[in-house]
């Protein structure tokens, strides 16, 4: 043990050959086959000395960088070599030398999508569309197609309300539709009092802080009557930029008497709510009693059309928001109705404006025919008093009924 060389690790031999005179086995299958040299470069002798034997005159200390000796030029990698993968450069090496044990290995650069026939992305498209729109997926996207190029061309119909059909049935029914059916689980009774044709007036109670109950009721006629509601709307609801346009796309109109009359005359299903914003501003402690109906103007639209008012019973809308406080000055300051306060809004921001899934019950009473009287009973007011109080008191008696046969607000 006393005549053993130390030997500083990283002063002797090459990486991979080990300190002694042989190479491990895990050295030499890592080398691969060696490399004979027959002649030297132009100016450098042959070597001497084995270069897998260590100098004994050599120093233990390892050199300097500055001090260790540098290999030739022609020994150096180019810099194209040392850009070049490891095999690749080794198989330059080999073939300079004149040893050619192995054939290249490369890798070339290809676009993601070469390599992939066109037959195959075709297939992929069609069964996709297949899962998003069902085994019909081919009809369905060229009336889609069909329907922007209309859009494009401007060849489609808006009456002179502003009432675009097609684009009410396809997106604003089609949005609307699975937070009744899913949301509210909205159950619809009395669907038969609705007319098949002909001008109606639907008139209902309001609540729920927004009036999220007339979108509701928009789609559960259009889905269980095939009829499009047209609401009256409050002038506020006019008065917003995005709204405006949305509301007049779903054939919303403002709730004035020439245009009630109007639509009545050309057939047209008319809604109503005359509690208007005191009825879906009203405390939850105050929920489903009904409001005072205004003047009656929605009766005297009727009695000079002669259609008949179809009275409507909503429950389950109070219960989405319930209105627990209000703010009055910043009300008046935004100049709107009202700020609600509810349990869950503002406390916890934007999520507290999502409504609560209470379960929904509408029910249409039977019509109330106003085609009976005699010409001129619009201008009775006395007769559009009590045809207005029996209105009302319908659809609050229908209201106490659906609450008794309710089991929860939620199922």
């Amino acid at each position: 043990m006393g005549d053993a060389e130390i030997i500083p690790i990283g002063t002797r031999g090459r990486p991979g050959r080990g300190t002694g005179t042989q190479p491990s086995s895990a050295a030499r299958g890592l080398a691969g086959p060696p490399r004979r040299r027959s002649t030297p470069p132009p100016g450098e002798d042959a070597p001497t000395d084995s270069p897998d034997v260590a100098d004994p005159s050599e120093s233990d200390n390892p050199p300097s960088p500055e001090e260790a000796p540098q290999p030739p030029a022609s020994d150096r990698p180019a810099a194209s070599d040392r850009s070049q993968d490891p095999a690749q450069a080794q198989q330059t090496r080999s073939g300079q030398d004149g040893a050619d044990p192995r054939p290249p290995t490369t890798t070339e650069e290809r676009h993601p999508s070469a390599g992939i026939p066109v037959g195959d992305w075709l297939s992929a498209f069609q069964h996709a569309a297949r899962e998003l729109f069902g085994e019909e997926w081919e009809g369905q996207l060229a009336r889609f197609l069909a329907f922007l190029r209309r859009r494009v061309t401007g060849d489609y119909v808006v009456d002179e309300y502003g009432f675009d059909a097609e684009v009410t049935q396809r997106f604003f029914m089609a949005a609307l539709r699975p937070i009744a059916q899913k949301w509210f689980r909205i159950e619809v009774r009395g669907i038969e009092n609705i007319p098949a044709d002909g001008g109606a007036l639907v008139v209902s109670n309001h609540s729920g802080t927004v009036p999220v109950d007339g979108l509701m009721t928009m789609v559960s006629i259009h889905d269980h009557a095939e009829r499009f509601l047209r609401p009256l709307g409050a002038d506020l609801v006019f008065r917003l930029p995005v709204v405006n346009a949305l509301a007049r796309k779903g054939g919303a109109t403002l709730a004035c008497q020439e245009d009630a009359e109007r639509m009545l005359r050309g057939g047209e299903l008319v809604g109503v709510w005359p509690e208007g914003f005191k009825g879906i501003g009203k405390p939850y402690a105050e929920r489903y009693k009904l409001q005072r109906f205004g003047r009656g103007g929605f009766v005297s639209a009727a009695l000079r059309t002669g259609v008949p008012i179809v009275p409507l019973s909503v429950v389950g809308a109070e219960e989405i928001y319930p209105l627990v406080g209000n703010v009055p000055s910043l009300a008046r300051l935004l100049g709107v109705p009202y700020i609600p306060i509810t349990p869950l809004f503002p406390l916890l921001g934007p999520l507290g404006l999502v409504p609560l899934p209470s379960k929904w019950l509408l029910e249409f009473g039977e019509p109330i025919r106003t085609d009976e009287f005699e010409d001129g009973a619009a201008d009775d007011p006395m007769l559009v008093f009590n045809v207005t109080d029996q209105v009302r008191e319908t659809i609050q008696q229908t209201l106490y009924t659906l609450l008794r046969q309710r089991e929860s607000v939620f199922r």
